[in-house]
């Protein structure tokens, strides 16, 4: 007996729901890890990259929550897409501030201090230093690298046509 013909689209679509939100929720994850157990304070355009990467994770699981066969379900997962997008592309532009190749912003983050007692005791953190590398590459350009890969798997994943 043969078995029934499998549904390519309906196959990469579920797949493309799900790494709309693993992608972010990894992301988002080792961004709270480096501040909480690397002790890696973020810079304003830190939290401009995490950001995004909430509403990813929302629309993501929205999107995991809809029947896959309702054509909205395509639509929030290529939103998480987007979402994600975003947050790769501020993640090139803080890169391209810590390596000089253009300004940044001139004000500092005070890490959400609500007091003066707050502000006194969290460090001041600039955009334009990299706090930690890997291979010459800092956390904001390891977020543009996956951000934007992520992105694009997703949106291919997520297409209507068949490869």
């Amino acid at each position: 007996m043969l078995a029934p013909p499998r549904d390519l689209a309906a196959e990469r679509l579920k797949s493309a729901r799900l790494l709309a939100l693993v992608v972010p929720l990894a992301l988002l994850g080792g961004a709270l890890l480096s501040e909480y157990v690397g002790k890696l304070y973020p810079c304003e355009m830190c939290w401009w990259q995490r950001y995004p990467h909430g509403v990813a994770i929302l629309l993501a699981g929205a999107a995991l929550l809809s029947p896959l066969s309702a054509p909205r379900t395509r639509v929030l997962t290529l939103l998480a897409a987007f979402a994600v997008t975003v947050s790769g592309l501020i993640g090139v532009f803080h890169a391209g501030v810590e390596y000089g190749w253009w300004e940044g912003l001139t004000s500092c983050s005070t890490g959400g201090a609500m007091s003066l007692d707050d502000i006194m005791a969290v460090p001041l953190i600039r955009c334009d230093q990299v706090q930690w590398t890997l291979l010459g590459i800092s956390l904001a350009g390891f977020n543009a690298i996956f951000s934007l890969g992520g992105a694009l798997a997703i949106a291919l994943l997520a297409r209507r046509k068949s490869a």
